[in-house]
């Protein structure tokens, strides 16, 4: 067939062989709804439409299929972003992605260094200080758990060589003893007490009543929540020194037996120096202790029985010239400074 006939209806798009109106019809003889009304789906379809609109040739305007096939590969160039909802217009989603670009900071941020603490936070010179001190703790702790090991220890041959070493350190402050966890702990009440001569300022000799010194320390203590260290322990552990340095006959035994009575002599002169028994003008010559041990009554349920009565252990009169001699020599200087004013 003819494509040119002029009976055919066939109606040719523009993929046809001639084209809408043919090379050999005038243009008047062309279809009016294919000059004036070109068939359109949203775009233009034929290349005669084109024309007439004075619009370029399918060569110079990209075709639909490729604009869509573009509008793909923009889409699969840019990442979907994680948590952001699908939302309907273009500036809800790039709102989205703005969001979320806000929020996951990039990898390759760095991030603020973390806060230093304790030593680390000092400057070097204060750290060099610390060090220095926490090692200077350090060695004094290890000494002082070390000397109170070898205290404890069994004899041997660093207690045999260096044993007055550690009875320096450990002797009266850090004297360790199992009294408290022997089977049988102390169930005595040792009440110690001290009397003294004294010559009075016109040279008689007087002799003082007893001085409850235990009770002294005891009152002390009393209703009190921190207690001194010398209230509670200097005259209970010097009084445990002296009998455990003694025997029955009240003699020293070796060179601590001496160490520990004039230790309690020196104790007796402050207290009696305290409670003022020399009086005015007054000089303590000697003095006197001695102990009153009663045994703790034990309760209704263990069935033991005790002795009620108290132990008196009397000891020898001590002089203490040794101790006084500054006071007679500051009183012989005073009474001849007396005389010779008068």
């Amino acid at each position: 067939m003819d494509a040119y006939d002029k009976g055919s209806d066939a109606r040719h798009g523009q993929d046809g062989p001639g084209g809408p109106a043919g090379p050999d019809l005038p243009e008047s003889e062309a279809d009016p709804a294919e000059t004036t009304a070109p068939e359109t789906d949203g775009a233009p379809d034929t290349a005669g439409a084109r024309e007439v609109a004075g619009v370029p040739e399918a060569a110079d305007v990209p075709e639909v299929a490729d604009a869509s096939e573009a509008a793909g590969a923009h889409e699969a160039d840019v990442p979907e972003t994680a948590g952001v909802p699908e939302v309907a217009g273009a500036e809800a989603a790039g709102a989205a992605e703005v969001a979320g670009a806000v929020r996951a900071a990039p990898p390759g941020t760095a991030q603020p260094p973390a806060p230093r603490t304790g030593v680390a936070a000092l400057s070097p010179r204060y750290q060099v200080g610390a060090v220095v001190a926490l090692a200077v703790v350090a060695v004094a702790v290890c000494a002082h758990i070390g000397m109170v090991f070898l205290h404890l220890a069994p004899s041997n041959t660093l207690t045999k060589q260096h044993g007055d070493v550690v009875d320096e350190w450990v002797f009266p402050e850090f004297e360790q003893n199992w009294k408290l966890f022997a089977p049988n702990p102390l169930q005595q009440n040792v009440s110690v007490q001290v009397r003294a001569e004294v010559s009075t300022a016109d040279g008689e000799i007087r002799t003082t009543g007893w001085y409850d010194l235990s009770a002294e320390d005891g009152r002390a203590i009393d209703g009190n929540p921190l207690p001194s260290h010398t209230q509670q322990n200097e005259l209970r552990r010097a009084w445990d020194f002296f009998v455990a340095s003694h025997d029955s006959d009240d003699r020293p035994v070796g060179l601590r037996g001496t160490l520990s009575e004039t230790y309690l002599r020196r104790i007796a002169l402050l207290r009696l120096d305290r409670d003022g028994a020399a009086g005015p003008g007054g000089v303590v010559e000697r003095v006197q202790y001695r102990s009153r041990t009663t045994n703790v009554e034990p309760p209704p349920w263990s069935g033991e029985k005790v002795s009620d009565r108290p132990t008196v252990r009397e000891l020898p009169w001590w002089s203490v010239a040794a101790e006084t001699r500054g006071a007679k020599s500051g009183q012989a200087g005073q009474a001849a400074r007396e005389g010779g004013a008068a």
